[in-house]
């Protein structure tokens, strides 16, 4: 059979693609742009009619689709969701359910580490994703997602797949054959996007002791939010960048566009900019599109300790909640919930400590709660990044590095960078515990 005639067989509607999971199964659902929208109406119609229980979800930062189907009110109690990442979705959900039965459970767990979850942990059914067109040689694209999908879509017993016409085709690991597809559901809609925030004042003056940091020819990684944005932003007159990064986003499309970021240099991949996830906006999904210079891996690749290691000159930017006295960073808990979660900062801090060349650089603001509160505390809420990783930490206040210092030197240095109101709190609290 040719691969049109593979497809034509193997093309079907959500409501019958779906029929075939049964009750008891373990769905895992494709993370953020990658979750497909008229699958998941599917699937939770059929819970929402008795007519699939049990089912456990396994997924990764929720959008509007997941929200509006399985994480659903009037679902959401018939299944079990395990979520690797919490968003403002679950944020919702966890505050409602605190004083009630727990609706979504949290799977601590780094990025780098999920493929080998779904491989040996996790037993999935069923798989579902958004993908490209396929091409001539019967291949869809992964497009924006690569990260677990690229795994599960080949540990799965039945993957089934929303081809979306606005899903970027992009190279590297990240296409799906036609012939490892189980049911094909068609649905042209527009993906979501994540659009760009524009940096504000503090942002930019914490950006102004990174930026510097970041030699001609160096190899980026930047996290999400404004913060990286900021530093993003002031890397417009570097020369010769490359990307190797857990994130692809919009700042890392405007390098690119403006020369900025070639690739020429970088000792893994030259000239090809490596990502995992992509989080962004129509105008760089249009971007990434059968652009040959854009490749995704699988984020065991991306975002292996081993792999970022032997990138070099690479220079990893993350932002966190809090940092404490002793060098512990917190990326994801608040009080005694967790916020978010560990993500692959903990990747990138490790790998790019172990780099030649390389730097690890945690950047904060000084203050939280429109500045009520210190984020540069006595101890931490949650440790993310342990004390023995942690290199550079910058605020609005400056930049230290606290690699080689002693506990004391360390102390001091990170009081240094607080917002000055907080100084004698925490040269107090430092002395309680003889840090200082």
């Amino acid at each position: 059979m040719s691969y049109t005639a593979i497809y034509k067989s193997k093309k079907t509607t959500a409501d019958k693609a779906v029929g075939a999971i049964g009750n008891g199964s373990t769905l895992v659902v494709a993370m953020a742009v990658g979750a497909p929208p008229a699958i998941l109406k599917a699937i939770a119609n059929r819970v929402k009619a008795d007519d699939l229980t049990d089912l456990t979800v396994y997924y990764k930062i929720s959008t509007k689709h997941m929200g509006e189907s399985l994480l659903a009110a009037d679902v959401l109690p018939k299944i079990h969701a395990k979520t690797f990442f919490i968003t403002g979705i679950e944020r919702a959900i966890i505050q409602k359910q605190q004083h009630s039965e727990k609706l979504v459970s949290f799977v601590p767990c780094h990025f780098s580490q999920i493929p080998r979850v779904m491989r040996e942990n996790i037993r999935a059914n069923t798989f579902v994703v958004t993908v490209s067109p396929m091409d001539t040689g019967g291949y869809f694209s992964l497009g924006t997602n690569n990260d677990f999908a690229s795994t599960a879509a080949r540990y799965c017993d039945r993957l089934i797949i929303e081809v979306n016409p606005n899903m970027p085709r992009v190279f590297g690991q990240s296409q799906i054959h036609v012939s490892e597809v189980d049911a094909i559901v068609e649905n042209d809609c527009p993906l979501i996007e994540f659009p760009s925030v524009e940096p504000g004042e503090i942002d930019l003056k914490v950006a102004s002791f990174v930026a510097p940091l970041v030699p001609d020819r160096a190899t980026i990684q930047l996290g999400i939010g404004k913060l990286p944005g900021a530093v993003a932003k002031l890397l417009e007159h570097h020369k010769d960048l490359g990307i190797h990064s857990e994130l692809f986003s919009p700042a890392m499309a405007d390098l690119i566009e403006k020369g900025v970021i070639t690739g020429r240099y970088k000792t893994l991949n030259p000239y090809k900019h490596v990502y995992t996830v992509a989080l962004g906006d129509k105008r760089m999904y249009d971007f990434m599109n059968n652009n040959a210079s854009m490749e995704s891996y699988s984020v065991e690749y991306v975002n292996g300790v081993g792999t970022i290691a032997q990138q070099e000159n690479i220079v990893s930017v993350n932002t966190a909640i809090q940092i404490d006295l002793y060098g512990q960073v917190n990326s994801e808990f608040i009080g005694a919930h967790e916020y978010s979660g560990s993500g692959g900062q903990f990747d990138f801090v490790k790998g790019a400590a172990a780099a030649k060349g390389g730097k690890s650089i945690i950047a904060l603001h000084s203050t939280a709660k429109n500045g009520a509160i210190s984020t540069i505390v006595p101890k931490v809420d949650m440790v993310t990044d342990v004390r023995m990783d942690v290199e550079y930490v910058a605020t609005e206040q400056g930049i230290v590095n606290l690699r080689g210092k002693t506990t004391k030197e360390r102390a001091l240095a990170l009081i240094s960078i607080a917002h000055p109101q907080f100084h004698d709190e925490l040269i107090a609290k430092a002395k309680e515990v003889t840090l200082i």
